[in-house]
């Protein structure tokens, strides 16, 4: 499923007429099947931009649309948020199956799809536990089979491992790559961590500060599947590099101001 970004604007409006800017003539394409992030400076609307893609926000002006056929009791976009947001009086499994009780799944469809998520997690076993007796890492698990059981065209991700510390990060970004080994999902992945961005994905859209315009598209030539040893090699040292020298001009422009 192509996600198709066109000449996107968003303003909020504020009070005593104020408003803010967001975003600004956005274009963009994400190819079916492909993994790009979003990358930009603190508040130049990457998280606005994610909300407009799952249909929770409108446009100000422009339009999103995602190019591709979606079979029926199949979700056309899920999101991963920074915050775990599971329910505490839930467990693991009813977490998961959370979203296809909305979408009305059957209560058997529900506990397949959820058992089958479970395993490509690694939370096999850990059905009945409930998130205060999981590990951080175990509860963004958990947020992400609730997202892949929905079965939705496209997977949007909020900074997802942010509040992770560095190691359970770096093993759930190898997860992750695993499960898109294993799905094929395309997946829009905001993140302010330049050599994550690199590492995951096949393009690197840039943003610049508010309001957000894109700077530049960067593919990444690292073959897949990815591997740690590859964060040494010139195609990542180069791509980093790049990406770097815009952040930075960005936040100089802005001390100049």
């Amino acid at each position: 499923m192509r996600v198709v970004v066109e000449g996107v604007s968003k303003i909020y409006a504020g009070r005593a007429g104020h408003t803010a800017h967001a975003l600004d003539d956005i274009d963009f394409v994400v190819e079916a099947e492909e993994l790009v992030a979003v990358l930009g400076p603190s508040g130049c609307g990457k998280s606005t931009l994610l909300n407009l893609i799952a249909g929770l926000l409108p446009p100000t002006t422009g339009s999103i649309w995602l190019d591709g056929d979606l079979p029926a009791a199949r979700a056309a976009t899920a999101m991963v948020f920074q915050e775990f947001a599971l329910f505490p009086w839930r467990t693991v499994q009813a977490n998961v199956e959370f979203g296809l009780e909305e979408m009305r799944v059957t209560a058997d469809e529900r506990a397949r799809r959820a058992r089958r998520y479970l395993e490509m997690t690694g939370l096999a076993g850990f059905e009945t536990k409930y998130p205060h007796e999981l590990s951080g890492g175990m509860r963004q698990r958990v947020g992400i089979a609730r997202a892949l059981a929905v079965e939705p065209a496209v997977l949007l991700m909020d900074e997802p491992f942010s509040a992770l510390d560095a190691q359970t990060r770096q093993l759930m970004q190898e997860e992750l790559l695993a499960i898109w080994e294993r799905t094929r999902k395309t997946i829009v992945y905001v993140t302010h961590n330049i050599h994550e961005a690199v590492y995951m994905a096949d393009r690197v859209i840039v943003l610049s500060r508010r309001p957000g315009r894109v700077l530049a598209e960067i593919k990444v030539e690292l073959p897949r599947p990815r591997a740690e040893g590859m964060l040494g090699e010139p195609p990542f040292v180069h791509a980093v590099e790049r990406i770097w020298g815009l952040i930075r001009e960005q936040a100089m422009q802005a001390l100049r101001e």
